[in-house]
């Protein structure tokens, strides 16, 4: 049982008394996918992908998942304009960031890997971190993080064989094969082939404007096509990043 709210405290206690525990923590957003796929891909990927990695760890546990994430940025995930689409304000995710890590090291955990699963949180994670870290060294309490965006893992291969067509980047993959793929292989009762739009990659001026214009925005919330997504892509995509990651915190946190 790698889920640590899954546990009794006591047999939570076991597993952490000697600091030794790796603490995996997904973070992911409430956000439209497009009207083919559910609104908690952002969620469900890095927790999979947590579980994942803890079962090939020798001592792992996978945190609950903080599940609202940074406001959907027009250019990555569509923006605020969805019904659904349910962002909190970066200092409330770096709040968040900071009690959890602190209230987890104080149970005495010492290690901790931070998977990311929606691409605004990032700098607010680590604002997070760092507040934490300050914190817990007032204490007189040492921890280290590791922070990691999963879809970092996705190495040229991998990026080859899933978009054979050729690949316009992650900033405008919301909604597209990557996630629907991943969901596809883990999820597929929340996703609906039918529904897919297809479309060319949405395009951008490169500048922002704020209030933020929902013209920029493809009418039904995705900014690529997910027709080509497929369950066999989606496992590729499942192995590569569990496998990257497992190396990563081997490497990080070996004795």
């Amino acid at each position: 049982m790698v889920k640590l709210a899954d546990l009794d405290w006591k047999t939570y206690e076991s597993r952490v008394a000697n600091g030794e525990a790796v603490i995996l923590l997904p973070i992911g957003a409430i956000e439209q996918h497009g009207p083919h796929m559910s609104m908690n891909p952002d969620v469900l990927i890095p927790e999979a992908i947590s579980c994942s990695v803890a079962e090939q760890l020798v001592n792992a546990l996978v945190a609950h998942p903080i599940s609202y994430g940074y406001k959907s940025q027009v250019k990555s995930g569509g923006g605020n304009f969805f019904p659904g689409t349910t962002c909190i304000d970066g200092k409330t995710l770096i709040d968040m960031i900071r009690d959890v890590v602190v209230a987890y090291a104080r149970h005495g955990n010492r290690k901790f890997v931070l998977v990311n699963g929606h691409y605004e949180n990032s700098m607010f994670i680590v604002e997070g971190i760092d507040l934490a870290l300050e914190r817990l060294r007032h204490d007189g309490i040492d921890a280290n993080v590791m922070l990691l965006s999963y879809w970092d893992y996705v190495n040229q291969d991998t990026i080859e064989q899933v978009f054979p067509d050729g690949f316009t980047g992650w900033d405008v993959e919301h909604g597209g094969v990557l996630e629907t793929s991943l969901m596809l292989h883990l999820h597929p009762e929340l996703v609906n082939m039918d529904k897919v739009i297809d479309q060319a990659p949405a395009t951008f001026p490169p500048y922002d404007i704020f209030p933020s214009d929902r013209g920029w925005v493809p009418s039904h919330g995705t900014l690529s096509s997910a027709r080509k997504a497929t369950a066999e892509s989606g496992k590729l995509l499942m192995d590569v990043c569990v496998k990257g990651i497992s190396s990563s915190i081997q490497m990080q946190f070996s004795d």
